[in-house]
């Protein structure tokens, strides 16, 4: 029998939850979906041709008592949705970020142990094509052992979602411990963690404001740039976050000490970087002709996988849900290590301590400058 699905939250990231399931075949059906505002169900369930709708979760849950629940609802009730869902005996898939706070996360993993259950989150872009070929090369030996992992995330607040958070002061981004970083730096982390393995690393975060106040609100202090540096026993690993750099581009490079990896997510390459073979000039003339080569090489592997239709923009989201419905059939590890998702909601709330210490410093520091000479008021 397939496994009986259903979503709770009916944004935009759900059609992409049920396109995705819908491609599964047999091995899962989608059963309903909720929210709580009921319309938004509807709407849903009518786009993709869905059996059933509720604005109630546990009434759907008591009446279609699915296997899987995905949790697609503003991170803030991920701890509660998914416990109520573990509890009517549902494994669970939490979209990103896992819960608000590193305690909340090693609760939700608790809760999921103690139940019996499986949980994953939406960390899609580990298993996109393009992370899939630079995981080969790693395993391979190509790269040999990883040194440093530079992690580029760029982000357009001129877009949908960007323009919605700036239109609304009380946009549930805004209340999330790491604002706008929050809803999107776990991309950059995890990306790291398979090679940082320490439990603690170091880590140092600075942000800061770039673009100019326009609104006199929370929205100007919003800061829109991030620089963390994180320094592990062997291997260390870097993260930008940027609106304003240009191209917007989602990309890390692998310095392996054999070879060195870029892996473009936007264009769906991995390509090696060309090393020079030969002495003088010509050695320094050749690499360029080699990496554009190698270009041409990805850019022709990409049309191939179009010309089949395989060339899809959730496709890392497919292989994650496919990999986690399997490990529930056939009793495997889920595909993301419970410890990895730990250590990534434990950097995440070490980056926002940081973020406000460095924002306490400056009010004090202002403050300072405000005195008259002599520091009285």
């Amino acid at each position: 029998m397939p496994l009986k699905v259903a979503l709770v939250g009916s944004g935009k990231i759900a059609d992409g939850h049920v396109e995705e399931i819908q491609k599964l075949g047999d091995l899962a059906r989608v059963v309903a979906v909720c929210d709580v505002e009921p319309l938004m169900s509807e709407q849903l369930a009518r786009r993709y041709g869905l059996p059933a709708h509720y604005g109630d979760f546990d009434q759907m849950l008591e009446r279609e008592r699915p296997d899987v629940v995905h949790v697609t609802t503003p991170p803030g009730a991920h701890l509660e949705l998914a416990t109520r869902a573990l509890q009517a005996g549902c494994h669970v898939y939490v979209e990103k970020p896992l819960t608000p706070t590193a305690a909340d996360s090693r609760e939700l993993i608790r809760r999921a142990k103690d139940a019996g259950k499986k949980l994953t989150c939406g960390y899609t872009y580990l298993f996109d094509p393009p992370a899939l070929a630079m995981r080969s090369l790693v395993n391979e030996g190509i790269l040999g052992e990883v040194v440093h992992v530079d992690s580029v995330y760029g982000y357009d607040l001129s877009g949908k979602f960007g323009q919605a958070l700036l239109a609304n002061p009380s946009h549930w981004v805004h209340q999330l411990p790491g604002k706008l970083f929050h809803n999107n730096i776990d991309h950059m982390l995890n990306k790291l963690v398979e090679f940082i393995d320490d439990d603690e690393p170091e880590v140092t975060a600075r942000a800061l404001v770039r673009r100019p106040a326009r609104f006199g609100d929370a929205r100007d202090a919003m800061e829109d740039e991030l620089r963390v540096l994180i320094c592990g026993q062997r291997t260390t690993g870097s993260c930008l976050f940027s609106c304003g750099a240009r191209p917007v581009g989602h990309y890390c490079r692998v310095f392996g000490s054999k070879n060195t990896a870029h892996v473009d997510y936007v264009m769906r390459t991995v390509t090696l970087d060309a090393q020079p073979r030969l002495p003088t000039a010509l050695g320094r003339l050749l690499p360029a002709f080699v990496q554009g080569w190698r270009f041409v090489r990805a850019g022709g592997e990409n049309l191939w996988r179009f010309s089949k239709s395989d060339f899809h923009f959730f496709a890392g989201m497919n292989y994650l849900i496919r990999a986690f419905y399997s490990s529930i059939v056939e009793e495997r590890p889920v595909p993301i290590a419970y410890r990895d998702l730990i250590r990534i909601s434990v950097m995440l709330e070490t980056i926002w301590k940081q973020l406000d210490l460095a924002r306490q410093a400056r009010t004090e520091l202002a403050g300072r400058a405000q005195l008259p000479e002599g520091g009285a008021r």
